[in-house]
């Protein structure tokens, strides 16, 4: 079900890990940010839209995991895009095919998976989403994964954060990356610089947040990732005792974080 969270920007949740499909309404029709996760519930978002008369014109995912480059066929056959970077990352991912992705990443059943990763790059540098509606601005930065994008729906003062500023999850680093700490602290940093103005906060996974949960949410990420570099267990809520029903799994994410990351200390 769509609920809107400001003037012409609706959001579909996902039971699948709390996550966050975006719709922004547009002159002719509408973007849809990060589409979904089970196929049942994408078929309900594109029968949703098409039942109020709204067309998706674009698409765009804001990072290469797969649970943000998924598609329906019901959703039509609108240009998707990502960062270059992100695009690369995608391709390069999928060209063992869909299925080997699927096996190592544990992809549920009830995923469909054959327009996955059908994104287009747009040229690097490119500063707003190419569409016919309210102007979107990319914030491109290395957290998390390649060519991930916070995005800023100026005219209605919503932040679409990516993976980020989470209530639910940890900040998740590419430890794959040269300097993981580096560019998480780096990203924050970024999204900090623009969300002066922003009103409505909307995570990939977890809870919309107003405006006095954007600085909380930064701080927390921050201090999370401060005590990851200097290899210590955190105070957040997010993990351990007080983590939400269900989520328990979080705290054994942070544990891999922590392992991985003093495992390139050792080695380094």
């Amino acid at each position: 079900m769509l609920r809107q969270v400001a003037e012409g920007v609706l959001v579909h949740e996902s039971a699948f890990c709390q996550s966050n499909g975006v719709v922004v309404r547009g002159r002719d029709g509408v973007l849809l940010i990060d589409a979904g996760v089970h196929g049942d519930e994408m078929a309900c978002l594109a029968n949703d839209l098409s039942g109020s008369g709204q067309t998706v014109v674009a698409g765009f995912s804001t990072h290469p995991h797969w649970d943000h480059l998924l598609w329906h066929a019901g959703l039509g056959a609108a240009p998707r895009y990502g960062t270059a970077r992100c695009a690369a990352t995608a391709r390069d991912r999928l060209s063992g095919g869909v299925d080997a992705v699927a096996k190592a990443a544990g992809i549920p059943a009830q995923v469909p998976l054959d327009l996955l990763g059908h994104i287009t790059g747009l040229p690097a540098g490119t500063a707003r989403i190419p569409w016919d509606g309210p102007q979107v601005r990319i914030v491109e930065h290395q957290a998390h994964a390649p060519g991930h994008a916070a995005l800023v729906i100026e005219e209605r003062g919503v932040l679409v954060a990516g993976d980020m500023l989470s209530d639910v999850l940890v900040p998740m680093l590419d430890l794959n990356a040269d300097d993981p700490i580096e560019d998480y602290l780096a990203a924050l940093g970024l999204i900090e610089g623009v969300a002066g103005d922003v009103e409505v906060l909307i995570p990939g996974h977890g809870s919309v947040g107003g405006a006095d949960r954007i600085p909380a949410r930064i701080e927390q990420d921050r201090a999370y990732v401060h005590a990851l570099r200097a290899g210590q267990v955190p105070a957040d809520p997010r993990i351990g005792p007080s983590a939400k029903d269900g989520w328990d799994w979080v705290a054994g994410v942070h544990n891999g974080q922590l392992q991985r990351l003093a495992h390139r200390s050792e080695r380094s």
